[in-house]
């Protein structure tokens, strides 16, 4: 087992992090909510009060953490890893940051600290059940050394080099905006035909959106969206994905139009529930045209 430090307690990285606990490795914790580090504490990990402090000793460190910008704080910042990190120590970034991101930050560590981008798909459902797919950026020996550490988690892909992981993970994020809002219009065209709900989410659950429909049918019956991925999250991740689009000069549709209604549920209030809540924006007033 390795002594690894855990950076950024949110929805995902608790149990995530209670995971690899559980898997027998020996794990310090570093939020900035410091009270998030509670349930990591009550089980055995240990608690330090700066990311600096976190990776003393350790063999590995995982950031999990919102953005871009909060992964430069925690590197680069006051009391940040870069600051204590050491030659033969590895930099493991498992949050949705993007290609640049990734790169940027590995070509300003200290040197012979190796860095492995592993973003993950699934929400906390997947992570609290060890059933997330990992997608790694490294090369072989860098995939060899991190696979053994995140085991625990779920299915590790090896895709390529530094940055394909985040690369894959934008990719990824391109379908689930798509799935979400294709679920959302359908609901809306089926309203609109008169047609019973409940008979609408049985035949979408044999389509091409049906994992969609499955994972969120119970939030749409309801109409309660209890996050497991925020929507503030998801909106950031399709800004990502097009702003990667702009740089390259690549045109997109579906993606900024998913975008666009996700916006427009998190500026209705939606940002901290499940990103599904923006299906309650495009079957009711917010789907309608002006008159």
């Amino acid at each position: 087992m390795a002594k690894l430090a855990f950076i950024g307690l949110g929805l995902m990285g608790t149990p995530m992090a209670t995971r690899l606990l559980e898997a027998g490795h020996d794990l310090t914790v570093w939020n900035r909510t410091a009270d998030k580090t509670r349930p990591l504490t009550d089980q055995g990990a240990t608690a330090a009060s700066t990311p600096m402090e976190a990776i003393a000793g350790v063999d590995a460190v995982i950031t999990m953490v919102t953005n871009a910008e909060a992964l430069e704080q925690v590197v680069f910042g006051d009391n940040g890893l870069a600051a204590a990190l050491a030659p033969g120590q590895l930099l493991i970034d498992m949050s949705t940051v993007g290609p640049d991101a990734v790169r940027s930050v590995a070509s300003r560590l200290p040197q012979g600290v190796a860095m492995v981008d592993a973003p993950v798909r699934g929400s906390v459902p997947q992570a609290t059940a060890g059933k997330l797919a990992v997608y790694v950026g490294a090369d072989l020996s860098g995939f060899q050394r991190v696979e053994p550490i995140l085991a625990p988690l779920g299915t590790l892909h090896h895709v390529g080099g530094l940055g394909a992981g985040a690369a894959t993970k934008v990719v990824v994020n391109s379908t689930l905006g798509a799935a979400i809002a294709a679920f959302g219009e359908a609901l809306a065209l089926g309203d609109d035909f008169g047609l019973d709900r409940s008979v609408v989410l049985d035949v979408l659950s044999d389509t091409p959106i049906a994992s969609t429909v499955e994972a969120k049918r119970a939030n749409v019956e309801s109409g309660s969206y209890p996050a497991s991925f925020k929507l503030s999250l998801a909106l950031k991740d399709l800004n990502l994905v097009t702003q990667i689009a702009d740089q390259n000069g690549r045109r997109l549709e579906v993606a900024p139009a998913s975008r666009d209604w996700l916006e427009q549920a998190a500026e209705a209030g939606a940002g901290d529930l499940d990103y599904s809540a923006v299906i309650a924006t495009i079957t009711t007033d917010g789907g309608r045209r002006p008159a």
